[in-house]
């Protein structure tokens, strides 16, 4: 069932998503040569607790996975999502992908960037940027009346139309009430066809692209997914409200 929030409901998600876009804010500042993903971790997990908030995904399980360990995911390279941090150093030349949930008051909010460390290469960085684009182009399609696919679409055909290849894997999702609700949003998909959209929904849009082939696999700890020819990935994500008949990203500073 597709959920559709109240006033007062956005009001609680609208906070937390301020939250998430406070944190993925000061994390990419902090990105840099030399800093381990546990150290950015830990600066996300002391920033969400002095908002009175907390990292919704510390001790979150899913598919008879153990409970993830972090607060934020940090995944590099060739890693997609759910990457676990760690004392891995992250060094120039390195794509780190940051996804934060915090949940406040009961309610939650879904964000996250891919950030260049140091000088990246050329491919890195187009990918970035071809990531970061079919994000909006999914919004733009995040209208009453459109229906899910439209959003999946729109985001397929820019990442193929630049050489790039969609994660088919793993998906959008709604978000609000709980971390992950109906309806699930593809990267990929038929345009007019899906669930339709109404306003009062709110949706976590979340484009996963690799550089290579689009197939992914499980890594031993059963949380980070990597892209299985070891090419390089970037995720970009935000909460979006459809809002009289037009999105609204929640997920902004």
């Amino acid at each position: 069932m597709i959920l559709i929030k109240s006033k007062k409901e956005i009001d609680y998600i609208r906070e937390s998503c301020k939250i998430v876009a406070e944190t993925l804010q000061l994390l990419k500042a902090k990105v840099r040569a030399g800093i381990t993903t546990l150290e950015l971790d830990r600066i996300a997990e002391d920033y969400i607790l002095s908002n009175n908030a907390k990292p919704a995904f510390k001790g979150y399980s899913q598919g008879g996975a153990p409970g993830y360990p972090g607060s934020i995911c940090t995944s590099v390279n060739e890693e997609v999502v759910h990457g676990i941090p760690g004392y891995r150093v992250l060094k120039d030349g390195d794509l780190i992908s940051i996804d934060i949930g915090v949940v406040k008051d009961g309610y939650f909010g879904d964000a996250a960037l891919s950030v260049a460390v140091g000088e990246v290469d050329d491919e890195k960085k187009r990918l970035m940027e071809v990531t970061e684009r079919s994000l909006y182009l999914g919004i733009e399609q995040a209208i009453e009346g459109n229906r899910v696919h439209d959003i999946s679409f729109a985001v397929q055909q820019y990442v193929e139309a630049n050489g790039f290849s969609i994660v088919r894997d793993l998906c959008g999702h709604g978000v609000g009430k709980y971390l992950h609700e109906e309806p699930s949003i593809p990267n990929f998909g038929k345009k007019g066809t899906g669930p339709k959209l109404k306003n009062g929904m709110t949706l976590a849009i979340e484009p996963m692209v690799n550089a290579g082939k689009y197939e992914v696999i499980t890594a031993d700890d059963k949380w980070t997914i990597l892209a299985a020819d070891g090419s390089a990935s970037a995720h970009f994500e935000h909460t979006i409200l459809i809002n009289k008949n037009k999105p609204e990203i929640l997920t902004i500073c």
